[in-house]
């Protein structure tokens, strides 16, 4: 009886369209506005690693090749037994299938206890977006492995460009950071030496043989741009002064007294 209260509704960011439990559903234009960006952003990605890629197999190959080679003989020079052994394991945690298996056990685990489906929907975009970038820029960019005998048989002998392993490990091991710093505040200090991964799993495909220099620092760069987009786009909006849009603490106490 004392007047009509406030509604308990937000409105939508625009640029934050996944609508969750205590969020009025997410307008349509919300939803294209984001997805036309993300489509323009991937599309940009693509166009400027494809360029590079042409630009050293063509235009830059005389200037780039003779460098990028040395590089690779180097790493081949300073083989050991010793390092042999971690260099499996850093080629290991860039491997497409154990890593995106690992970020989505963590991804299912943050979306069942958070109860939210944004960080499903993140590192899937995160994934599908990487992959096929990978697979598009590798066809229409072949470039030979370095000419070193590479320790990890099987590869395909043009792939060179860009590097796969280091893409998987900055998508994967950076995204899990990113859900961490977004949804788990207080697990921050524990995932984010996983930052340290991608340039160990860099290292080792060098040390191994599979890569150039330039293929892995191109991942390393595109594989960042894409993680950053994803989580501006689709995360920036979750937070808001401590509560998540979900209406939960990011330290998982309910704020909203249900």
């Amino acid at each position: 009886m004392g007047g009509m209260q406030p509604s308990s509704v937000d409105s939508v960011d625009p640029v934050d369209p996944l609508g969750s439990r205590h969020e009025a559903a997410p307008s349509r234009r919300g939803v294209a506005r984001t997805a036309v960006l993300l489509v323009l952003v991937w599309a940009g990605l693509l166009a400027l690693v494809a360029a590079l890629g042409w630009a050293i197999t063509h235009a830059w190959q005389a200037s780039v090749d003779p460098w990028d080679n040395d590089i690779s003989r180097w790493f081949a020079r300073h083989r050991t037994s010793a390092l042999d052994g971690p260099a499996d394991v850093g080629t290991l945690l860039g491997d497409t299938v154990p890593a995106f298996a690992l970020g989505a056990v963590v991804v299912a685990g943050i979306a069942v206890w958070r109860r939210t489906w944004r960080p499903v929907v993140f590192f899937g975009l995160l994934a599908a977006g990487m992959g096929a970038l990978y697979s598009v820029v590798t066809r229409v960019d072949p470039r030979d492995r370095p000419p070193v005998r590479i320790l990890d048989g099987g590869l395909v002998p043009d792939h060179s460009f860009p590097s796969g392993h280091v893409g998987t490990a900055t998508a994967v091991y950076g995204g899990i950071v990113v859900l961490a710093w977004v949804y788990a505040r207080h697990a921050r200090p524990w995932v984010a030496p996983l930052l340290l991964l991608p340039p160990l799993v860099l290292l080792a495909r060098l040390y191994q043989g599979a890569h150039h220099l330039t293929d892995v620092l191109t991942s390393l760069v595109y594989g960042t741009a894409w993680l950053a987009t994803l989580s501006v786009l689709l995360l920036a909006g979750v937070v808001r002064d401590g509560v998540d849009r979900d209406g939960v603490d990011r330290d998982g106490v309910d704020r909203d007294g249900t």
